[in-house]
């Protein structure tokens, strides 16, 4: 039997897996968590993180790694995306880590990135063989994917996470019209090249993978009185352009307590989830897809099964 963990150090959360593999490559899943940790708050756009997101950062890593060793972990793989590739203090981030932890951080680039929450999602059973539109949204930065069951078309990862967007564009709460003509105005732009790979593809499905996807279909299931997702995430799933936009018209309406409020959301994503939703109806209008799927798989278990395959 071997015991792995898996660290996945995102923008605005840290996950940690712990699975066991057992002789034959059957996996049990012994430990799952996720922790609110905010890196990129108060130093994103200055591109530093900031003294109490550190603080943060090395406090849950520090409580991982008790679990780690808890369960007799003996591998551990710990993945950083955008805050720390692009923090002008992301290398001393990382040796303190090693100094507290023990633990080694892989810092990986964009285009890394996308091919392992690939991987997860199409683990978690979200792909098929007609052509899909992947797009994990992060805090630091989203990643795209053009791809199929079979193979990855196109992928490319943008500097325009929700906690980014959340800097430039949430000005007021509930969210002014103008802001999101302008956040719209601006992904326009940025998105230049994944429009031009959109065409050449020609996706008709979007697949969200986790974080913001996750509460949209937390809150779904909850409107439709389905309480069992709650207790089972299911790999895969799925939610309606009529049920997404009933809940996007919601989260523009309401101001901060009231999103709150709402039941299935979490108060970690409670803002940028809005700057977050826009983005999902910017992508669906802009590229005419037809069909919502969701994966509750992306980088870390993508990890796994690049692991898994050695």
């Amino acid at each position: 039997m071997n015991r792995l963990a898996l660290i996945d150090m995102g923008t605005n959360t840290f996950h940690l897996l712990v699975v066991e593999v057992d002789e034959q490559g059957q996996l049990t899943e012994l430990y799952k968590t996720k922790v609110p940790v905010r890196l990129g708050q108060g130093g994103i756009s200055n591109g530093n993180i900031a003294p109490e997101a550190y603080e943060r950062a090395l406090k849950t890593l520090r409580q991982f790694r008790s679990t780690i060793d808890e369960y007799g972990a003996k591998t551990v793989r710990a993945m950083a995306t955008s805050m720390v590739r692009n923090a002008a203090n992301g290398d001393d981030f990382i040796k303190d880590i090693y100094k507290q932890t023990d633990i080694q951080v892989e810092v990986i680039d964009g285009a890394r990135e996308a091919e392992l929450i690939y991987y997860g999602v199409r683990t978690a059973g979200a792909l098929d063989e007609q052509a899909a539109l992947l797009m994990d949204i992060g805090g630091g930065s989203v990643e795209f994917i053009l791809c199929n069951n079979q193979e990855i078309f196109w992928k490319r990862s943008f500097e325009i996470g929700a906690q980014r967007l959340m800097d430039q564009f949430f000005t007021a709460d509930p969210i002014p019209a103008e802001s999101i003509a302008a956040e719209k105005n601006y992904l326009n732009e940025r998105l230049q090249p994944l429009t031009e790979a959109v065409a050449k593809y020609k996706p008709t499905i979007l697949v969200g993978s986790s974080g913001t996807f996750d509460t949209l279909c937390d809150i779904n299931a909850l409107r439709h009185g389905d309480t069992s997702r709650q207790q089972n995430i299911p790999p895969a799933s799925s939610i309606s352009i009529a049920d997404y936009y009933a809940i996007h018209e919601e989260l523009l309406r309401k101001n901060h307590d009231e999103r709150l409020a709402i039941p299935g959301m979490l108060e970690m994503r409670v803002d940028m989830i809005v700057l977050a939703s826009i983005l999902v109806d910017f992508v669906l209008q802009k590229y005419t897809l037809q069909e919502i799927r969701t994966s509750s798989y992306a980088l870390k278990e993508g990890v796994l099964y690049e692991m898994l395959q050695k």
